[in-house]
Order: C-alpha cells, then structure tokens, then sequence
C-alpha cells in the first residue's frame, strides 16, 4: 500500500512516551497492556491465543503477514489481542494455505494495528522499563488526549480477564492434531482403543492443546471456568485439564481456587498449563507476582537438574517460589533466563503444571512429553 493512502496512526504509553505511524486493521482506538512478543513465526496464533486477551502486541520479528492468515492456524474463533504494533506490513502475502491478508484479516475482526514504528526501541523501553498501558488511534491524533485515556484505564496486575474469554458452554472436542502436521510417530503412550476421559476447565483455552490430549487418546469435556468441583466429578474423569488463559491469576474468582482445591482432594490425575499452572499453586497456598516485561517468544530455555528444553511461553505473572508449600510441592523446571518457576509437581498426587506451552504452535516441540506423563498418570490411576 503506498503512505499516500495509508491512514496516520498513533501510539502513546502510559508514560507519554508517543510513536507516530500507520493503521493496519481496523481504523479505531484501542487501550491494553503493550508487551512483546520475539517469535519470528507463529503471528496468527498469537493474535488469537486467548491469554493475550487485554493485550497489545509488539512483534519484534521486522515485517509482519508475509504468509497471510488461515482457517487452521487460529487458536480460538478469533483475534483476542486489543491491538497490534509492527515495523512493516505485508499486504499481498505468498502462501499456498492462505486464505487473507493479515490486514484484512484484523479490519474484519476490528482489531487495530500500528506500523512503520521503530519495534527495536519500543521493545528496548518495555525491557528497561516494564510493561505498560498504551493507545493506538487513527481518531485521536492528539498526544494528550490519548494519554489521557491510556492513564485512565485499568492494569493488568488485579485484573481478572477469565470470564471474557470462558467458553459459554459446555462441549466436547475429539479433533486431534491433523495427520498432516503431526510431528512424530506416536509410541507406546497411545495403545489401540485406549481412551481417557479428560475434563478441561476452560479459563482461556488453546486449541492446540486439546488437539495434543486428544492426539493421545484422550476424549475431551470442556467446560466454563466456573464449573463446580461437584459437576466435574460426575463426569467420572480419568484426568482434569486446567487450561492457559490471561489477566492476573490472583484475582480470579475464588471458586475456581476453591473447586480446584476439591478436585486435588479427589485425588484425579491434573495437569496445568500457564494459568492453569498459576492456579493450582494458589489452591496448594503459593502466591504469584507480576513480572516486569514477562515471558513471550518461542526460544524461552526451561529445565532442572541438567535436563534442557527450549519452550514456547506466554505469561505476564509467575510463582513466588518463597512462597511455595515445600511440604506439597517440588519445583520440577526453571526458566533458565531468569530462575522463575516454570514448573510444579505434587510431591504425594498425580498433579503437575507447567508455565509454558507443551503444545508449542507456534514454538518447538521439545515439551510434548509432558501430555504423554499426563496419559501415563491416568492410566496408573486406574489400576490403582
């Protein structure tokens, strides 16, 4: 698109810091937490991974949309960001799957963008100085106005973002991960006919991973956020599922905590991820904390004890390992950057979470064990 028909853009953080450019997507304003994401792939599941719900991206990768956008790369049944920021767009993708351009794609969804911006030093201010609330606006061109707005808003540490993004209902999914994409043999963790009934509790649910529970055998029942321990359980599962999701996991409501508290005591084989992670370790008496800028790329090294992964991760807020009950739970993986937590077991029960994303798109598959020892926790159950 040549500038003489792009329409001005502007971007302005919480602290009045201001960036000039231009509107992809939808011409509106837009206000959320500004974060970056270093993946050099992968942007159409991050614009629709649910746990970047409240959130505007920066993508550190230089141009943006080169292979357009396609039915079978979105991780929900749209666009979650608030808002997208980028270097360059491209407007005439090249890619035998797609089906749209990146533009058009986020003008259909309403979801604005900003380009033609310096990325590198916006990433390099969020690095110093933390994530932020920002603005991008094609109708309020003025600095302070936007500010205004911006300083107005809400943060994200305190909010709870689960009940947005929740599946309204109750529903079933079986799809596993398309033959064609499937990245590896599978072993002996899935035996012919074997099936496990899996309950997932939905705060914010990534599609990929019930394609990868469901790759392993497993006959999925998601459910809304605030479903009770109670109705879980009459299900009979042989595993429950606690899905990723956004906002901050100490503000969600306390009858996810409380349920998830029941459903350890019923002694059922759980596995987290992310906040489903965050949370079973507020139901075990462990606290979070916000991190400055998070987690977000695909090259984030997680491990313990000599044993290295490099995982896809996604988080704003961790848990303080000062406060973990040591008498229940054991640390099982660390970032590797900065020594957070990224992973928990139970010391006695078949419970384990991680704060990264086994199921990778976009991201390596290194951690794609983790839903084998999930299988294999369930199957020990029921023999017990």
């Amino acid at each position: 698109m040549p500038l003489s028909d792009a329409i001005p853009a502007l971007l302005v953080l919480a602290d009045g810091t201001t960036y000039r450019g231009w509107s992809f997507g939808a011409a509106k304003t837009t206000i959320g937490e500004v974060v970056f994401n270093t993946g050099m792939t992968g942007y159409q599941e991050v614009l629709t991974d649910p746990s970047y719900c409240g959130q505007i991206v920066v993508f550190t990768y230089p141009e943006l949309g080169n292979t357009g956008v396609n039915l079978e790369d979105e991780e929900s049944i749209r666009p979650q960001i608030r808002g997208a920021i980028a270097r360059n767009i491209c407007h005439n993708p090249s890619n035998w799957r797609s089906t749209q351009s990146l533009p058009s794609y986020l003008k259909q969804h309403q979801i604005p963008g900003i380009y033609g911006i310096d990325t590198r030093a916006l990433t390099r201010k969020i690095r110093i100085f933390g994530a932020m609330n920002g603005g991008i606006s094609t109708d309020i061109l003025d600095e302070a106005d936007l500010l205004e707005k911006v300083q107005a808003a809400p943060s994200m540490k305190g909010l709870n973002l689960v009940p947005e993004v929740t599946t309204s209902s109750t529903y079933k999914w079986t799809d596993p991960t398309n033959p064609v994409w499937e990245f590896k043999e599978q072993d002996n963790s899935v035996k012919p006919g074997e099936t496990f009934t899996v309950v997932a509790l939905d705060f914010g649910v990534k599609r990929n991973i019930l394609r990868r529970l469901a790759s392993y055998g497993c006959q999925i029942i998601v459910v809304p956020a605030d479903t009770t321990a109670e109705e879980i359980l009459k299900y009979n599962p042989d595993g429950i599922f606690l899905s990723n999701g956004p906002g901050d996991p100490s503000a969600v409501a306390e009858g996810i905590v409380e349920t998830t508290k029941n459903l350890i005591v019923s002694q059922k084989p759980m596995f987290g991820i992310c906040l489903g992670h965050q949370i079973i370790a507020h139901a075990l008496g462990a606290e979070t904390f916000k991190l400055k800028f998070g987690h977000r790329g695909l090259n984030q090294p997680a491990g313990l004890q000599r044993r290295i992964e490099i995982t896809s991760q996604n988080h704003s807020f961790a848990i303080n390992p000062d406060s973990l009950p040591t008498s229940v739970l054991e640390i099982s993986h660390l970032n590797l950057n900065d020594q957070t937590v990224a992973g928990v077991r139970h010391k006695s029960l078949p419970v384990f979470s991680v704060q990264y994303h086994p199921e990778a798109s976009p991201g390596p598959h290194d951690a794609d064990y983790l839903f084998e020892e999930f299988i294999q926790e369930m199957r020990a159950a029921r023999k017990e």
